[in-house]
């Protein structure tokens, strides 16, 4: 669908920086991260190219922002006071499934979403750096409050079980729908088969509360 923007000296900045941060999204979907560039952007938005220098400061200012507004984990600080209270009296185990599951049918639904994190690993941009940061942090609180000590003295390690369990969601859920592929002969565009993923998952984390 076509958009245009006003013309006229009371252009609205904030209406055009939007459809810029859309246009990336809208581009990152279709064409990949590949097609991301300064003159792709500025045609899709229908703009000057020169207003994402002004409103962005380059191509990496507006990707920070598009990330901003699409990052699918983030939580505020008051979300995150409330899961932890509700965790101490399960030491974090019903949050750590549903972290998974979430994540697991969030990739398989969202191919933006996709997108981003294919784009992460293939190119090396400080706003992507700067996500996972983020996400590095948002999830700090809940180990240290939550389930660290509940771990420290047992054979067991939560965080790396965690680690390889969205590691393996990533890379299941974008083979699926990227290329239709199967692993071990589980076909994740099946819903049977995305049930029994998740059922694993669970087993997984009731294992490692033992």
């Amino acid at each position: 669908m076509t958009r245009k923007i006003p013309d006229g000296p009371f252009r609205n900045k904030e209406r055009t920086k939007k459809i810029l941060i859309e246009s990336v999204g809208e581009i990152l979907t279709k064409e990949g991260f590949t097609g991301l560039n300064i003159s792709q952007i500025a045609a899709k938005a229908q703009v000057d190219r020169k207003l994402i220098y002004e409103y962005f400061g380059g191509l990496e200012g507006l990707v920070k922002e598009y990330l901003n507004t699409r990052d699918f984990w983030k939580f505020n600080s008051e979300q995150i006071e409330q899961s932890i209270e509700g965790d101490t009296e399960d030491l974090g185990k019903r949050t750590t499934y549903m972290v998974l599951e979430k994540q697991l049918d969030s990739l398989m639904n969202n191919e933006e979403m996709r997108r981003i994190i294919t784009w992460s690993l293939c190119e090396d941009l400080k706003p992507l750096r700067e996500l996972n940061k983020d996400r590095e942090a948002l999830a700090e609180p809940f180990f240290n409050t939550v389930t660290d000590n509940h771990f420290r003295d047992k054979n067991k390690n939560l965080r790396a079980v965690m680690a390889i369990l969205i590691s393996s969601n990533y890379y299941m859920t974008l083979i699926s729908q990227m290329n239709g592929s199967t692993i071990c002969g589980i076909d994740l565009q099946k819903p049977e088969d995305r049930e029994e993923i998740k059922k694993t998952l669970k087993q997984i984390i009731d294992w490692s509360y033992l």
